[in-house]
C-alpha cells in the first residue's frame, strides 16, 4: 500500500513497551500504515510518497501536553517577560525599557516575576513599584498566575484600590491605610487588572470567570482573538506538540479554535474543559454537558469540567492538613467545601463527564479524592479517569487511593523548587515532615497510579525538553525523601502515552503503532545519548499526518 510520508534512518522510541523500537515509519493520509526497517518502509513509497531522512535523530510520538492554557500562553508572548530577573534595579531596567518600547499600552503589563523578586519572604508592593513607575499604569503577574502585584495608577484604573467584590478564596490585600497594597491573590481578585490588556482580558476570561466575553466580541476583535490563539498553536508546534489540554476554558474559546480548524489552519489537537468557578450553581454543569456536545471532534473537543479546590503555597492559599509553618493558624484558603465539591463531583460524574481538580496541598488533594469516591459511590462505577492537577504535597494515607479510584495524577516537573523556580517562598510553607511527601512523583508511580507529564504553560516554559530535564535530574527535598527521579522513558510515555491516556485516546494516540494517528516529531539529535535534553529541538512536527512545524 503506498504512504504519503516516510520517515527514514530514525533512532524511533514508540512509547509501546510491546516493540518499543523502529527504524522507519510509513505515513498514509492522517494515521500510521507500518513500522519496520528502512528497507521495508521504503517498499510503501510512490511518485508522490514524501521521504524525511532523519538522520539518526530520535523520532517519537508527537508531545501530548496535558495541562496547559493555550489562549492566556498565547495572549502573553508579547509581554514583557521577567524571569530570572531579581533585585530593584534590574527589575526597574527591564519595566521602563519595555515601558519605553511600547508606549501604546494602557497597562504596561509582565508576566513571570519571581514572588521573591526583592526578597525571599517580603512580597513587593506598590509603593515599590511606583518607586519604578508612577506615571503609567503598571502590574506584573507571578509566575505561578496566581497573583499579580499592581502599582497605584494600575489599581486606581482598574477601580480596585478601595477594594473590590472578588469571589471565595481571592483576595485584594488591603493596608492599614483602608488601600490595597498592590497584591491581588488568585484570579477574582486581579480579573479587574487583565481587563485592561490589550485583548481586554478575552484570552484570560476562560480563566478568571469562566464566563463569555460581554459584550460580544465585535467582528474585528475576533479577527485579532483568532489570530492571537492561532499564534499560540503554532508555538506549541514548534516544541513538537501535537495535543493539547487546555485548563481553562468557555464557549468563546473551543469556538475560536472550531473556527481555525475549518479554515484550514489547524496545526495541533485541543481539548478545552467547562471551568466551574465556585460561586456557580450544580445546574451549571448543564453548560458543560452541552460544550461536550457541541464540540466532540479529535482536533477540537470537551467533555471535561475543570476545578481550583484551592490556590498555591506561595500566597498561603493551598489547603493543607497542617498549618503553614511560617503563618500559624492558617490552612489555606478553600475555593470550595467538602460538601459543595461532593455535589458537584457526583452530578459531573453523572453526566459521563471527566473531572480536572487543581489541588496543590494535602488538604486539597484529599478533599478532592473525598469527592471522587462520593461519585464513586454514588453513581455506577466507570472508568471516569478523574485528574488531579499539581500534587504538591500528599499525605502517605492518600498515596494508595490515587489508584483505587482510577484518578491520573498530572503532574509538573518544573514545579518542584530548584530547575526552574526558586526555592524559596515555596519550601518556606511546606513543613520539614511534609518534605518526603512533596513533588512525590516515584512514590505515586510506584503505587499504580496513572501518571501524565505536563508543563501548565505559561505558568512554566512550554519546551517539554525543560520539563523532561527537570524530571530526570531530581533531587530529593530533603535526605529523608526517597529518591524521586524519573527514567527517561518513564517521563516520555508520561509526555505522549499519558497524555493519551488521560484523554481515553490511548487507542488512537500517544504511541507509534500501524492504526494510530500520525501525531509525530522528529528531534534534532538522540535524546538518549545527549548530554543535556534541553538541547533537543523539534525539528519537524507532524499532526493527523500533516507537517505543522519544520
Amino acid at each position: 500500500m503506498p504512504a504519503d510520508l516516510i520517515i527514514t534512518h530514525a533512532r524511533g522510541l514508540t512509547m509501546d513497551d510491546a516493540g518499543p523500537r523502529c527504524e522507519a515509519i510509513a505515513i498514509r493520509g492522517n494515521e500510521i500504515l507500518a513500522l519496520g526497517d528502512n528497507a521495508s518502509m521504503l517498499a510503501h513509497r510512490a511518485k508522490h510518497t514524501r521521504v524525511i531522512d532523519a538522520q539518526g535523530a530520535t523520532v517519537m510520538p508527537g508531545f501530548n501536553e496535558s495541562h496547559l492554557h493555550i489562549f492566556m500562553g498565547a495572549g502573553e508572548l508579547d509581554n514583557l517577560d521577567l524571569s530570572g530577573v531579581y533585585g530593584f534595579e534590574k527589575l526597574k531596567a527591564a519595566i521602563l525599557g519595555f515601558a519605553r518600547q511600547r508606549p501604546e499600552l494602557k497597562l504596561v503589563y509582565a508576566n513571570q516575576v519571581s514572588y521573591s523578586v526583592f526578597d525571599p519572604v517580603i512580597l513587593p508592593t506598590r509603593h515599590d513599584l511606583d518607586r519604578i513607575i508612577a506615571d503609567r499604569p503598571f502590574a506584573m503577574m507571578c509566575y505561578d498566575h496566581h497573583t499579580v502585584f499592581a502599582n497605584t495608577r494600575a489599581l486606581e484604573l482598574a477601580g480596585v484600590l478601595r477594594g473590590a467584590d472578588v469571589p471565595l478564596g481571592s483576595e485584594i490585600v488591603m493596608g492599614a491605610d483602608g488601600l490595597a497594597t498592590g497584591e491581588l491573590r488568585e484570579p477574582g481578585a486581579f480579573r479587574y487588572i487583565l481587563a485592561l490588556t490589550p485583548t481586554g482580558g478575552r484570552d484570560t476570561l476562560g480563566f478568571t470567570e469562566a464566563a463569555e466575553p460581554t459584550p460580544a466580541p465585535t467582528a474585528a476583535q475576533r479577527v485579532t482573538d483568532r489570530a492571537v490563539l492561532l499564534r499560540g498553536l503554532k508555538h506549541c508546534a514548534s516544541f513538537g506538540i501535537t495535543s493539547m489540554h487546555n485548563m481553562d476554558g468557555n464557549f468563546y474559546t473551543l469556538e475560536l479554535l472550531k473556527e481555525i480548524e475549518e479554515a484550514g489552519d489547524f496545526v495541533a489537537r485541543c481539548q478545552s474543559p467547562f471551568h466551574f468557578k465556585n460561586f456557580f450553581g450544580v445546574e451549571r454543569l448543564e453548560d458543560a454537558s452541552e460544550m461536550h456536545r457541541r464540540f466532540i471532534g479529535e482536533r477540537v473537543s470537551s467533555g471535561r469540567v475543570k476545578l481550583f479546590m484551592d490556590g498555591v503555597l506561595e500566597s498561603w492559599t493551598a489547603l493543607t492538613l497542617k498549618d503553614y509553618p511560617d503563618k500559624p493558624g492558617h490552612f489555606g484558603d478553600p475555593n470550595f467545601t467538602a460538601a459543595e465539591f461532593n455535589a458537584i463531583a457526583i452530578e459531573a460524574d453523572r453526566r459521563g463527564l471527566q473531572i480536572d481538580v487543581h489541588a496543590i496541598a494535602d488538604g486539597a488533594v484529599r478533599r478532592t479524592l473525598d469527592g471522587y469516591e462520593a461519585a464513586r459511590r454514588a453513581n455506577d462505577a466507570r472508568d471516569s479517569r478523574h485528574r488531579i492537577e499539581h500534587i504538591e504535597i500528599i499525605d502517605p494515607a492518600d498515596v494508595p487511593r490515587l489508584a483505587a479510584l482510577g484518578v491520573v495524577a498530572s503532574l509538573q516537573p518544573t514545579h518542584c523548587p530548584g530547575p526552574v523556580f526558586p526555592p524559596e517562598p515555596t519550601t518556606t510553607r511546606i513543613r520539614k515532615e511534609q518534605l518526603p511527601q512533596s513533588y512525590a512523583w516515584q512514590t505515586i508511580r510506584e503505587s499504580g497510579a496513572a501518571i501524565c507529564f505536563n508543563s501548565d504553560w505559561p505558568v512554566a516554559p512550554l519546551d517539554p525538553m525543560v520539563s523532561i530535564h527537570a524530571a530526570v535530574t531530581r533531587q530529593p527535598l530533603s535526605p529523608s525523601q526517597s529518591p524521586q527521579r524519573q527514567t527517561l522513558w518513564d517521563v516520555l510515555k508520561g509526555f505522549t502515552a499519558g497524555g493519551a491516556y488521560a484523554e481515553f485516546m490511548e487507542h488512537r494516540k500517544g504511541m507509534l503503532k500501524p492504526g494510530m494517528l500520525a501525531d509525530i516529531v522528529v528531534l534534532s539529535g538522540d535524546i538518549e545519548t545527549t548530554g543535556d535534553v534541553r538541547e533537543m529541538k523539534a525539528v519537524v512536527t507532524i499532526c493527523d499526518g500533516r507537517i505543522t512545524h519544520q
